[in-house]
């Protein structure tokens, strides 16, 4: 049974700008999954799609053999900006994740049985950050945020984790550990993940699976050894791309002549 099913999908707004193309895949529980493609692809909006926030033009979407909608609460977010609050500490920032489980009244007086807080402390351990549990979130680094966002997402407990360019704002370095955790929680929980990049070599470090969207089509689906340079061109660059990956093939120097 798999984890994640779109069936038909397309989104078009405003009568004549299409978002999603009759898109279709399924993704079986505990894969990791990224989606490529230029700006404006609908790579965002097909995250939004699966998240329920945005509702399919025509098509089906099923988690857990169950249509989007309703409370989403067996969907976790992180988002390309972390939206921590900075005033609160890493601890209380992780635990906003488990207000989809709290009454009003919790909520309120940000009131958390002990097994939320254990939840918190054990999804900060996951990515790292228990020692700086205690720590504003306005003091930290952008890596240690967005890490803190990731905890968060994982104290909801979801099926399903969906990340949004998480590292487009980071250094290299800073990019690969978060990327690094949030792939060690995935396999831990088996928790099937759809994020998004734009980072052609991050993604292939990391990724297990990869949706090529261009146009709002579905134009790649395969496996890192799949992911070839001329693929990731025709991803990003249509059959320009292609064009492009042929003249810089035969316009290219030969070495050959170099050892003479």
């Amino acid at each position: 049974m798999p984890a994640v099913s779109l069936e038909n999908v397309s989104k078009i707004y405003g009568g004549d700008t299409v978002a999603l193309d009759d898109v279709s895949f399924e993704i079986p529980k505990g894969e990791f999954v990224v989606l490529l493609g230029p700006s404006g692809a609908g790579k965002s909006t097909m995250l939004r799609v699966l998240n329920g926030l945005t509702e399919p033009t025509e098509g089906e979407v099923l988690i857990n053999q169950q249509p989007v909608g309703g409370e989403r609460s067996e969907v976790g977010m992180v988002f390309q900006m972390h939206y921590l609050i900075e005033s609160m500490t890493a601890f209380r920032n992780a635990l906003t994740g488990a207000l989809s489980r709290s009454n009003f009244a919790q909520s309120a007086l940000t009131m958390y049985p002990e097994e939320d807080k254990r939840a918190a402390l054990k999804a900060l351990d996951t990515v790292g950050l228990l020692d700086e549990a205690g720590q504003r979130a306005g003091s930290m680094s952008g890596g240690q945020k967005q890490r803190v966002g990731i905890a968060r997402a994982l104290v909801q407990q979801p099926d399903l984790l969906l990340a949004d360019e998480p590292v487009s704002s980071l250094d290299p370095k800073a990019a690969k550990d978060v990327m690094r955790y949030m792939k060690e929680a995935a396999k831990e929980r088996e928790l099937t993940t759809v994020a998004s990049l734009h980072q052609v070599n991050i993604a292939r470090e990391f990724g297990d699976r990869f949706l090529g969207i261009r146009d709002g089509e579905l134009v790649f689906d395969g496996t890192r050894e799949d992911l070839t340079m001329d693929i990731v061109d025709q991803i990003y660059y249509g059959e320009d791309g292609k064009e492009r990956a042929e003249n810089l093939a035969t316009t290219a120097p030969d070495r050959g002549d170099d050892d003479e």
